[in-house]
């Protein structure tokens, strides 16, 4: 209950990022403020100074403030606010990470499903697809995915997917996961199948639609419900890691792995631009994690049992 808490404050204010950029700090997250001035219990001054360290070059920005009005965390090589940003970055790293999710969640467990119960010639060929996918180390799948697809402009029916689109990185984070949710999946219903009631089931007549809804897939729903929050997390950092390698999330958009990306210069006189989005990202992870297992435990019969003994 904790965890939900926290993710709940912090998807709350998320959503709240554009009432505070523009009632609170008064300031646009994503336009260049190079030229910007700040005002901080009535003193004014530069966003961005020249820089007194080495031979002088460059700039540096304004570090925190702690005030919610004005540059709470400082500003960015372009001055912009770093709050606002991590704001509106987080919206897109939580729609990311919850929505892959989902279309992990749901391949996962059609494929799953479909496999476990059919078994034979329908298990092999999905199961071959699914080594295929396995044998590629994760991030190396989906940067090379990213690299070839993010100037490609791809049209699926109806849809067009542009190089600045957000369903990019979703479909991209949704697919390289499906093996790790489908084989527990494959493996519980290929149990399941061997259980009295479904064979009970299939003496009574049933059909193959009436067993994989009406016997099969609820008994599997509450294990894609636990990977639910956990499939988020891992799916979440995978997008950050993507953006801060500059090719997940694309400008002018925003997401907590380009805002860390964005610090990376400015680790030795501001570290505050990359460590607070990284500090979030992790806080929301752990919270996510942790959510997962409390609803793992309350979906678990036999952990209801051994803690009422």
């Amino acid at each position: 209950m904790g965890s939900l808490v926290v993710l709940i404050l912090i998807v709350a204010a998320c959503v709240a990022a554009p009432l505070y950029a523009n009632n609170i700090a008064h300031v646009d997250a994503f336009a260049s403020n190079v030229q910007g001035t700040y005002t901080l219990n009535g003193v004014t001054g530069p966003v961005l100074v020249n820089s007194t360290e080495g031979l002088g070059l460059g700039v540096t920005p304004i570090g925190p403030t702690w005030n919610f009005s004005t540059y709470f965390l400082g500003a960015d090589n372009q001055g912009r606010d770093v709050f606002a940003r991590i704001l509106y970055g987080g919206r897109n790293s939580l729609l990311i990470g919850f929505v892959s999710a989902v279309l992990c969640c749901m391949l996962a467990g059609l494929v799953g499903v479909v496999a476990g119960y059919f078994g034979k010639g329908v298990d092999a060929v999905l199961s071959r697809a699914l080594d295929v996918l396995w044998a590629f180390p994760v991030y190396l799948l989906a940067i090379c995915l990213s690299v070839v697809l993010i100037n490609t402009t791809l049209t699926i029916g109806p849809w067009t997917l542009t190089s600045g689109s957000l369903l990019l990185p979703i479909l991209i984070i949704g697919i390289i996961y499906v093996p790790y949710v489908a084989r527990p999946i494959r493996g519980q219903v290929m149990s399941l199948r061997e259980r009295e009631f479904v064979q009970a089931a299939v003496g009574a007549g049933a059909k193959d639609s009436r067993l994989l809804r009406r016997e099969l897939l609820p008994n599997v729903l509450p294990t894609l419900i636990v990977f639910l929050p956990l499939m988020t997390a891992i799916n979440m950092l995978t997008e950050s890691a993507l953006s801060f390698l500059s090719i997940g999330v694309q400008p002018p958009d925003a997401s907590w792995g380009t805002i860390i990306n964005d610090g990376v210069g400015l680790l030795y006189t501001r570290p505050m631009v990359a460590i607070a989005p990284g500090i979030i990202l992790a806080i929301t992870a752990v919270a996510l994690n942790l959510l997962g297992d409390g609803v793992r435990d309350a979906l678990d019969p036999k952990a209801r049992l051994r803690g009422s003994l």
